[in-house]
């Protein structure tokens, strides 16, 4: 039986919040979405940006593969634990997650664009 993630379960009072994390996107955040993932442009998938998924938020996500992308600023050093945990809780509801550092986006974005590629391929075959 194919689980159906039109309609992901989430805690709904994450909406809102995820709302003002659109609007108040990093750097890193704005130059993936608008020069790899914004309108298809990745592979012809569709991206969304800060969904809630169970009671998390993620960066990016893409109904179709089932795919979670998750940019990593410097906060994340000191939450290692709290990130793997999460990880795990969304792996466990069927996501694949790939992880890029802020810096990989602001310095070499054709890089990670390869990678998502690559990173989809994996997961269609």
């Amino acid at each position: 039986m194919s689980e159906d993630f039109s309609n992901n379960n989430y805690n709904k009072n994450l909406k809102e919040y995820a709302r003002k994390l659109r609007s108040n996107s990093t750097l890193a955040e704005v130059i993936l979405w608008d020069e790899v993932l914004k309108q298809k442009q990745l592979k012809g998938y569709a991206f969304l940006r800060q969904r809630p998924i169970g009671n998390y938020i993620v960066d990016f996500f893409c109904k179709e593969l089932k795919m979670i992308i998750e940019l990593d600023g410097t906060i994340h050093r000191f939450q290692k634990s709290k990130d793997k945990k999460r990880e795990e809780d969304l792996q466990a509801m069927g996501y694949n997650i790939i992880r890029f550092h802020n810096e990989e986006i602001l310095k070499n974005i054709r890089n990670v664009k390869i990678s998502l590629e690559l990173y989809i391929e994996d997961i269609k075959a």
